[in-house]
């Protein structure tokens, strides 16, 4: 092998040692309008003038909920709902959210009863799984709606609240994070005994 081929070949190697720096790098991070994106990304996209945005895929509710299999944290904007929508469930259950800045992210536990027939201490109620196994398993549907109701797959997804409570009933001792009610009963309850329960969302 001559001078020149050894050069040559060796030219080759290197090159092809770069491009392959290159694509490792690429697939490692990707910077659109900046040779430098942010550590913590892996796609880093600048306006060089700032007077351009982000249009991610546009479609309607409709569309949106025909997604097979969505993954969690998926978006897409919203052209019926007019936001950006974010599954916030998962692929098996997706639960799409508005992440609009007022939005109202609560909504009210599906009604149980509570035994409060007579006087008792230390007694327990799992809110989470009594809402999961309501949604999960709904008694009745409509004709076309799919046999279970999307739930949030974990009850760390949730904040517990109870608004009212007969204080002259039920003496509420703790709600830990998991949505477990430690409670005692201080009376027999009657018709006009209720609980409300809400659950926000984190």
């Amino acid at each position: 092998m001559t001078s020149t081929t050894k050069q040559m070949t060796m030219k080759k190697s290197k090159l092809f040692f770069a491009c392959l720096l290159v694509t490792i790098s690429m697939q490692a991070q990707v910077g659109i309008n900046t040779t430098t994106p942010h550590a913590s990304t892996t796609l880093d996209i600048v306006s060089p003038q700032n007077n351009k945005g982000l249009l991610i895929p546009r479609m309607t509710t409709v569309q949106k909920e025909a997604i097979s299999s969505p993954a969690p944290g998926l978006m897409v904007y919203d052209t019926n709902k007019k936001c950006l929508s974010q599954n916030v469930g998962v692929e098996a259950s997706p639960i799409w959210i508005c992440l609009t800045q007022n939005e109202t992210r609560f909504f009210y536990m599906p009604s149980v009863a509570i035994d409060a027939s007579a006087t008792a201490s230390g007694r327990s109620l799992d809110l989470y799984t009594e809402y999961k196994n309501q949604f999960g398993t709904p008694d009745a549907k409509s004709i076309s709606a799919p046999g279970a109701i999307p739930y949030f797959p974990s009850a760390g997804d949730l904040y517990y609240y109870i608004t009212y409570y007969d204080p002259a009933v039920i003496k509420i001792n703790v709600i830990d994070d998991d949505g477990k009610v430690s409670y005692d009963v201080l009376k027999q309850a009657d018709y006009q005994s209720f609980m409300n329960v809400v659950f926000v969302i984190k």
